[in-house]
């Protein structure tokens, strides 16, 4: 480290009043940042702030407090406390809806949410190894063209009625594989075949990247042309 002069470096008057209390001393000035909180440096308090997050809307959605403490390896008076606690870093509930989704992109817990709506919406546990992993890239909830997903296996001949009256935000958000430059619909066919029917032209969505290829070439053709939805 490179010592400096401090009758060079600070005002005159500053320097007296160093002086009263270090003359002849060597002083370490740090940086004036502040000091981080226990666990932000390797990640470990947000896991645990996105753990808990999960944990509450498990049991929101039925799961009860035992099947969650098998599930986490904790004790029952550790889930309940994550359960009951008032202080919640992430107060947020999750549901089915574009809003919800909104909600969890704006606090950085997307993937938690998708989680979510595989596991307790759509009941469909074995899409969760596709859909998580340190390796995907999330992006949205963006407003998306429907024209540029893939028809295959999508069926539109359907009675409409009965749709007619959906609120968008109150439907969920679609979320579409990007793979080889090509955009899919995987979980969602029978929502975006109701899109169709209806003739919506662009629906709130989420991207699914899974290669590093994939993610840049996403980047390059899209990353900037797709607006981001803030609220719903």
């Amino acid at each position: 480290m490179k010592y400096e002069n401090a009758g060079e470096v600070l005002p005159e008057e500053l320097l007296k009043e160093i002086q009263k209390y270090a003359a002849g001393k060597l002083l370490y000035i740090p940086k004036g940042e502040e000091k981080k909180g226990w666990g932000e440096t390797s990640g470990y308090r947000d896991r645990l702030q996105r753990r808990n997050v999960m944990i509450r809307n498990k049991y929101a959605n039925g799961m009860t407090v035992s099947e969650l403490a098998d599930e986490y390896f904790l004790s029952l008076d550790s889930i309940k406390k994550i359960i009951y606690s008032k202080k919640h870093d992430r107060h947020i509930t999750y549901a089915p809806t574009v809003r919800s989704a909104v909600q969890y992109a704006n606090n950085g817990l997307l993937e938690e949410w998708i989680q979510c709506y595989l596991m307790l919406t759509r009941q469909v546990a074995s899409a969760l190894h596709d859909y998580s992993g340190e390796k995907n890239h999330y992006f949205g909830v963006v407003k998306f063209p429907l024209r540029l997903i893939q028809m295959d296996g999508i069926k539109l001949e359907a009675d409409d009625s009965a749709e007619a009256d959906d609120h968008a935000a109150d439907l969920p958000p679609l979320l579409i594989e990007y793979e080889s430059g090509k955009f899919y619909c995987i979980e969602q066919k029978g929502l975006f075949a109701r899109l169709k029917r209806r003739k919506v032209n662009a629906y709130s969505t989420i991207i699914v990247l899974k290669e590093s290829a994939d993610y840049k070439r996403f980047m390059k053709h899209y990353g900037h042309a797709l607006f981001f939805i803030d609220h719903a």
